[in-house]
């Protein structure tokens, strides 16, 4: 029997208690369910240096970034939308990827609003993604409006978009079972 798939999560927001920490813990739910292993990194805990800072190359937790991202399948990046592209975080995450933990593997992309919805976010990620030599699967999530999307307990609110959420989890899944290295 094959050994599960194993998928990062990587937050364009600080803290895994933000929207986009929560998106990639409901796909994780998800992708747990399918039989998949996602490990998330956590910048608050173990913030990466901004590339090109003094010393940043021999830091710690870039180290460990590394080694997080080769141990994976795919990835997950969820990014807030500041002035219409990814957030800082996350155009820093990237940056810290290269060809050796990227070409071959699947990403799911995901962007959250606090207005209405549009797909520039992704766009740009998509670019990124291109660039590292990864596959992004068809399937995106858009949350737009997102201070009034989930419920109290936590859940997306809108059935359509949770089915959307659970098409996602799927086909990251498949996709990254298929590209396997």
């Amino acid at each position: 029997m094959a050994e599960p798939i194993r998928i990062m999560g990587i937050c364009g927001s600080y803290g895994l208690d933000s929207a986009n920490g929560h998106m990639i813990d409901l796909v994780k739910s998800e992708c747990n369910k399918l039989g998949a292993e996602v490990v998330i990194w956590d910048n608050k805990r173990n913030p990466l240096p901004f590339v090109g800072e003094d010393g940043c190359w021999d830091h710690p937790n870039v180290k460990l970034f590394k080694d997080m991202a080769n141990s994976v399948d795919s990835f997950i990046l969820s990014s807030p939308e500041y002035h219409g592209t990814m957030s800082g975080v996350m155009k820093n995450s990237i940056d810290w990827l290269s060809f050796d933990q990227t070409s071959g593997k699947i990403f799911g992309l995901i962007s959250t609003l606090g207005g209405q919805p549009n797909s520039t976010t992704l766009n740009h990620m998509r670019t990124s993604v291109r660039w590292m030599h990864g596959w992004a699967i068809p399937e995106q999530l858009v949350m737009a409006n997102i201070k009034s999307t989930f419920n109290e307990e936590g859940e997306i609110i809108d059935n359509a978009l949770n089915e959307r959420l659970v098409k996602f989890a799927e086909s990251l899944c498949s996709n990254s079972i298929k590209l396997r290295r």
